[in-house]
């Protein structure tokens, strides 16, 4: 009941603050009549692609939508090169009409993409977080821009809460021991804890922070959050958390900071140098929101120095990461690719949701109203 109480108060948010409003001065939503051209990139999935039926988020599962789209007469374009001139999502961007993305293998579009986008109306992630979108180029241009906002939250949760435990107890090394061979318990056990105790802050509390931290209640942890607006007060009462209205005030109680911000302009490059510095020494850090939320090489030096003891998290920037990028090399770090809000039950919930969308849009009618992310040229205010 909380939960939806959240869920309501959030919407109403979004209608109170004039977001809502449609416009035909600035939106393109609604020129929607007779057969489009729709692009979806995605990432490739090889030998993996036939393993799994419901493995929908690959250029081969294309979301699912091949069958439906083609079947009302539209044409379906599915790829996953997406960078450079010669790419073959550049090709297309001239009378694409809708362009569908993921955050795992995101396209990056541009304000210069949408200047070539003549007939483009429709941005959509598969997933959740637009931040590889020129948000205000496509408010300005009347685009709309939607994602499947709640579509793997859970996914998303879960994964930080193990990764808080990979860190906690130290498990990589014991991991790569069995791997390699060896059999050294000192070599784990010098720097494994238990999470039991331990103060838990998260910088972000929406719908990922939220479930983060029911899910460590059990744990007996100290629970902080920090957030534009404090969570309803039965489900802070339930969780125990704290609200802490001034993030450097927060950051030096935590031994574990776990990030689940938006990237905006106000948060991009949040944590430099000087903010982890006044972080603990010692301090575990997971970020599964954005690797553009960290300076890049701030945490390269402070895992290298020991400031921060752990770093895990499945996003980076830019994406996908480089062969060369830091992270891949620094020590202590539990890194993998961006797969935590991509797992088969998060892919079925997002593909259903696109394909929802898509229907929508073909019949003129509105999206759910916490989908948005750009409408009749505003912002949603996560990213204002």
């Amino acid at each position: 009941m909380a939960m939806k109480r959240v869920a309501s108060s959030a919407i109403n948010a979004f209608a109170s603050s004039g977001y809502l409003r449609s416009s035909s001065r600035f939106s393109r939503h609604y020129a929607s009549s007779g057969r489009k051209k729709i692009v979806g990139v995605f990432y490739k999935g090889n030998e993996y692609a036939s393993m799994n039926p419901n493995f929908l988020g690959c250029v081969e599962g294309g979301c699912g939508l091949r069958e439906w789209l083609e079947s009302k007469g539209h044409q379906y374009i599915v790829t996953d090169d997406k960078e450079g001139p010669d790419c073959e999502l550049e090709k297309h961007i001239p009378d694409l009409h809708v362009l569908i993305s993921t955050p795992f293998h995101p396209a990056y579009v541009t304000a210069e993409r949408i200047k070539k986008a003549k007939n483009l109306q429709l941005l959509l992630t598969a997933g959740v977080g637009s931040d590889h979108i020129d948000l205000n180029a496509a408010a300005a241009a009347g685009l709309t821009v939607a994602e499947v906002t709640g579509s793997n939250v859970v996914s998303v949760a879960e994964d930080e809460l193990m990764r808080i435990l990979i860190l906690v107890r130290n498990f990589l090394p014991g991991h790569h021991q069995v791997i390699s061979g060896e059999w050294n318990v000192a070599g784990v056990a010098y720097r494994a804890y238990d999470l039991e105790g331990k103060t838990v802050g998260t910088v972000g509390c929406g719908r990922i922070g939220k479930l983060l931290l029911q899910r460590l209640k059990p744990f007996n942890c100290n629970l902080l959050y920090h957030d534009r607006v404090k969570m309803d007060p039965q489900l802070e009462k339930e969780t125990g958390a704290k609200f802490e209205e001034d993030l450097d005030t927060m950051l030096p109680k935590c031994d574990i900071v776990v990030v689940n911000t938006p990237l905006t302009e106000k948060t991009r490059g949040m944590f430099d140098k000087d903010r982890i510095a006044k972080m603990k020494k010692g301090v575990l850090i997971v970020n599964n929101a954005r690797g553009a939320i960290m300076d890049t090489q701030a945490v390269v030096d402070a895992c290298s120095s020991g400031h921060i003891a752990g770093y895990s998290g499945d996003v980076w920037n830019p994406q996908p990461a480089p062969k060369d990028h830091p992270w891949r090399y620094m020590p202590n770090q539990a890194m993998t690719p961006h797969v935590s809000g991509t797992t088969i039950d998060a892919q079925l919930r997002y593909a259903a949701g696109v394909k929802d969308m898509l229907d929508r849009y073909f019949k003129g009618e509105d999206f759910p109203v916490q989908n948005y992310i750009v409408k009749a040229g505003e912002l949603a205010p996560q990213y204002r």
